[in-house]
């Protein structure tokens, strides 16, 4: 077996049967990394092996990644910017804890756009990453290392964030599996915060089974997060019901999602497999979402907002890069140190968000922008209503190559049917559906699967059913 068709249940099987230990399979793919990572820049830091807690269970010994914005105690957390270069986590993230409990092994943390703001990882500070099926291209974003480190196969799977595509955009032009859970499924403690009423953490993989299964360890109600789900939620086994038959699953598939600006090849792969999820027995309807127009205003809207309310903390004082031996008064060191720390589409969010919170201009921006992310979560729930799954492409094209969406606007454009998901809390899925030929390369198209809120399981099974056939 290749050690890019490493999954979850294979090097579980692995390790049974006594084929290779623990270390020797972490050693295997810190050796590739080593190797590949030079030219690919997934990784802005590997670690040493460390023996896992528990050795029990399916994710003991598994070797994974994490996104470099979630903590791990005791090793660098950078976000991707200078001003957190060299910051040091003091506690554990809920969802590192949990991965720790099922026995998880960390091989290190992944490159992402800076704070998380962008969709190519070209923001990162510290280089961006390149697509593994085309270095010219880029991985997507923010969670690009994530994605590029599973496709590569120097991680069996990775955790990123998502706010407003951050995970289902690189598994889309990476050709992996992105969960993005419902709001509140999994904690958000210990995540270094962009915009809090959007983030989530969930994992990206090589198949639908192991996204089920690292689901299974991170998800739950946390204390330390007020937004977390009840505890009196009882949470399902999500691996359990992966080869239920989809038969009489009621699809809907929004009009509004095959607009201008989607690539012609992403579409044909689109309409290729919601014609498989009717052959699978499935019932598809077209349907509206009228208020999907108004979604990534909303978003770039609220998600500044919040930016310039979060990242008021890095001001060079208590931690991080600080300006201050230069400084002539406290304000320099504040002016200096969030000049020099900050990147500059980091720098723009919070100036947008500052604005928008301003006097005079909160009730045209912000307030307006939550009114419309009300009948935004109501048009989903009517759908829901009738219907059980959302459908529909996960980016208007496949991977650019670096540069191509070289100003704010372009990369904004590319969460055009992400951000919707996030702005109503829901959950969703972008799974493989076929490669585009562009440049006489094969670059991968993502499909993705909305569902209501706490509807893992059904995304997960159609998801699922995609894949197995």
């Amino acid at each position: 077996m290749s050690d890019i068709d490493y999954t979850i249940k294979s090097i579980n099987g692995g390790l049974k049967r006594g084929e290779f230990s623990i270390e020797e399979i972490f050693k295997e793919h810190i050796k590739k990394i080593k190797k590949e990572n030079p030219k690919l820049n997934a990784y802005l830091s590997v670690f040493d092996y460390k023996k896992p807690e528990h050795e029990e269970g399916m994710l003991a010994g598994v070797p994974c990644a994490i996104k470099d914005n979630i903590l791990i105690e005791g090793e660098k957390c950078t976000a991707a910017s200078k001003i957190l270069k060299d910051y040091i986590a003091p506690y554990d993230a809920t969802v590192i804890s949990k991965l720790k409990d099922a026995g998880a092994v960390f091989l290190g943390k992944t490159n992402l756009d800076e704070f998380a703001m962008g969709s190519t990882t070209e923001n990162s500070a510290f280089g961006p990453t390149l697509n593994p099926h085309d270095h010219g291209r880029v991985t997507g974003g923010s969670s690009g290392g994530s994605a590029a480190a599973v496709a590569a196969g120097l991680a069996v799977y990775a955790l990123g964030t998502d706010t407003g595509g951050s995970i289902r955009n690189p598994a889309s032009l990476c050709g992996v599996v992105g969960l993005k859970p419902t709001y509140g499924l999994v904690s958000r403690s210990g995540l270094i915060a962009m915009a809090s009423s959007l983030d989530q953490a969930g994992p990206l993989t090589k198949n639908v089974e192991d996204a089920a299964i690292v689901l299974n360890a991170i998800a739950g109600h946390d204390p330390m997060d007020s937004t977390s789900v009840s505890s009196a939620r009882k949470l399902p086994d999500y691996s359990a019901n992966l080869n239920k038959p989809i038969e009489d699953f009621k699809v809907a598939v929004p009009k509004e999602f095959f607009s201008e600006g989607l690539d012609g090849q992403v579409n044909d792969l689109i309409q290729k497999s919601i014609a498989k999820l009717e052959s699978l027995g499935a019932h598809i309807d077209e349907v509206s979402l009228p208020m999907a127009d108004y979604a990534l205003a909303v978003y770039y809207i609220i998600t500044p907002a919040e930016v310039s309310a979060n990242l008021a903390r890095y001001d060079g004082i208590k931690y991080g890069y600080s300006a201050h031996k230069k400084a002539k008064s406290l304000l320099d060191v504040y002016l200096d140190s969030r000049a020099e720390g900050l990147g500059e589409e980091v720098r723009r969010r919070i100036m947008l968000g500052t604005y928008t919170l301003s006097s005079g201009y909160y009730d045209a921006y912000y307030k307006k922008a939550q009114k419309v992310r009300t009948l935004i979560k109501q048009d989903f729930h009517k759908i829901f209503e009738k219907y059980d799954i959302i459908v529909g492409p996960t980016m208007p094209t496949p991977a650019p190559k670096f540069g191509e969406l070289d100003n704010p606007l372009a990369q904004y454009l590319a969460d055009i049917y992400t951000a919707g998901v996030n702005i109503a809390g829901l959950p969703a899925i972008s799974v493989p559906c076929g490669f585009a030929k562009v440049d006489g390369h094969d670059l991968p198209v993502g499909f993705q699967i909305i569902g209501e809120h706490f509807g893992e399981e059904k995304i997960l099974q159609v998801a699922h059913a995609l894949e197995s056939h």
